[in-house]
């Protein structure tokens, strides 16, 4: 199938003139910056990183090129095809926004799946068509056919998959890729936990595709809020246009810079993470009130439970927070468990067995 960007992209988005400043418009190193209406006296706090004091009354890089490049070092992918967005929230707002009309288009996705999809099409008065997965949280491909109209210009896809935490299976998703002439966006927030590649190094195979990532998750970066786009350059074009100018502070494209040199320590965590998943699973396989734990490819477990309401609520009492699950169609009395350290994995199985022995 012949895939088009231009039809999909919103007329009013095609003619924006995005907003630019004299940063976008300059390269190189500014010896005196006269052109932002900064406070040139300074700022009364100061960013530590490697022994650097990075003033705080500058507006950071609105490109952040520095990270992009690192970025661009790490997963292989050029710079022109790499967005980072304030979370992958962003990224999936900005991608509703740019090719989705208010009050006409659609998007499809497919429950139960990652809320934020819905909300941002809710925000945005874009009707949600939900596909829903088979029993084995699989790609219904008949029925995400059925669902297309002339009016649906993105599938979400989220692979792993949040909440059940197994992969989609890659041919299924390049089925879709090939048989769809509009967006396909490829979630992958758990992919460092999984045994299948990444597909941001197909961005040339298929014009179509949006894969998104973040360093919420492997990277332990949760609170700084960034996320990643890969995708051809032209829509990563659109995806600047349409962003806020200085969407990522400077705090967070310093400190993510800082962090992204340790690729071997998170790759030793990701090691243990999977490790902890595969005692955590075998130790809730052995407990009475456990139905099933399902295949994980996270660094999350779905767990059905006999009670997973009153457990949910037992261990709340405890002081152990998981995630209740039970009201999702398809997750019917499953708790999903994020995997914790190794001494945070036995309170929890502790907990479980005195529960158990009530």
């Amino acid at each position: 199938m012949e895939f088009n960007l231009d039809n999909l992209v919103r007329e009013t988005i095609k003619d924006l003139a995005p907003y630019s400043t004299a940063r976008h418009e300059f390269s190189g190193e500014a010896k005196v910056m006269l052109d932002a209406n900064e406070n040139a006296a300074g700022s009364p706090v100061t960013l530590d990183i490697n022994e650097r004091h990075e003033q705080l009354n500058r507006y950071p890089d609105p490109i952040q090129l520095k990270l992009k490049e690192r970025i661009s070092n790490i997963k292989r992918i050029p710079v022109d095809h790499i967005f980072t967005g304030n979370g992958s929230d962003e990224a999936i707002d900005l991608l509703i926004r740019i090719f989705c009309e208010p009050g006409f288009d659609n998007i499809i996705t497919l429950p139960p799946t990652y809320g934020m999809y819905s909300v941002a099409a809710a925000i945005n008065n874009i009707k949600v068509k939900e596909v829903a997965l088979d029993a084995d949280f699989q790609l219904n491909i008949q029925g995400i056919a059925d669902a297309i109209d002339d009016y649906t210009k993105i599938i979400f896809i989220c692979s792993p998959n949040n909440p059940s935490g197994n992969s989609i299976i890659r041919q299924d998703i390049e089925i879709i890729l090939n048989n769809f002439d509009g967006i396909v966006v490829v979630d992958e927030a758990y992919i460092n936990y999984a045994r299948q590649k990444t597909l941001s190094l197909q961005l040339m195979d298929y014009p179509n595709l949006v894969v998104l990532q973040t360093l919420s998750k492997a990277w332990g970066l949760a609170a700084l809020r960034l996320g990643m786009a890969f995708a051809g350059k032209e829509i990563i074009r659109l995806m600047n246009n349409v962003k806020y100018p200085y969407n990522i502070n400077i705090a967070t494209q310093e400190l993510a810079l800082k962090a992204l040199q340790n690729v071997e320590q998170v790759n030793g965590w990701i090691r243990d993470t999977i490790a902890q998943r595969e005692l955590l699973a075998d130790a809730l396989k052995q407990m009475d009130i456990t139905r099933k734990v399902y295949p994980s490819d996270a660094n999350f477990l779905l767990v059905q439970m006999t009670g997973a309401n009153e457990i949910f609520g037992y261990l709340q009492q405890k002081g152990i927070i998981v995630r209740n699950r039970s009201n999702v169609p398809g997750c019917e009395d499953c708790l999903r468990i994020t995997i914790g350290t190794e001494e945070e994995n036995h309170i929890l199985i502790e907990a479980l067995k005195a529960y158990c022995e009530k």
